[in-house]
């Protein structure tokens, strides 16, 4: 069952009950972070022993652009961006950065890509729903099976497919 968007009591009700029944359901839910969710259900006023029971997994993407390799140059980051991509400074990686040029109308930049965070809510997830933790002790259990959308992110830095900057600015992290 597809439904385009949880945004009220009514539709995630509706949600968890298809789930609930053996349906696999598929939505979208706007949060900042993918146990964000989690939290969000609860606060349209579904009880945590129904979410625990229905909800299988959360998936988290946001947009980067990507960098065009015609034009992307290698440097070396800042301390700064270094600590952002918990690499060591005194050993940096070489990373990619935008130019611009013919290939790319001068943006530096061709196409977009996604980063992801999946969440299993296995369960340990399912107990901390069940008891009400909060987004800090669902982040915690998240981060014991799955990487961050950030780790997604610095990952496809240095894989040289985006810049620091772009990760920067959809995850509304700090350097």
């Amino acid at each position: 069952v597809m439904i385009g968007e949880i945004r009220d009591l009514e539709t995630a009700e509706i949600a968890v009950q298809a789930s609930l029944t053996g349906h696999l359901v598929l939505s979208t839910l706007h949060t900042n972070t993918a146990v964000g969710a989690i939290t969000r259900l609860m606060d349209m006023g579904i009880e945590p022993f129904l979410i625990a029971s229905s909800l299988v997994g959360i998936v988290a993407q946001r947009l980067v652009r990507v960098l065009c390799s015609e034009c992307r140059t290698r440097y070396i980051p800042t301390a700064e961006q270094c600590e952002f991509m918990q690499q060591d400074p005194s050993h940096p990686p070489t990373i990619f950065r935008s130019v611009g040029c013919e290939h790319c109308n001068q943006l530096g930049y061709r196409g977009r890509i996604g980063i992801y965070e999946v969440v299993q809510v296995g369960d340990e997830m399912g107990n901390l729903i069940h008891k009400r933790a909060g987004e800090l002790d669902l982040e915690r259990e998240a981060r014991r099976h799955s990487h961050s959308i950030h780790a997604d992110g610095v990952q496809k830095i240095l894989d040289g497919v985006t810049t620091v900057e772009e990760v920067l600015r959809v995850t509304h992290r700090s350097p």
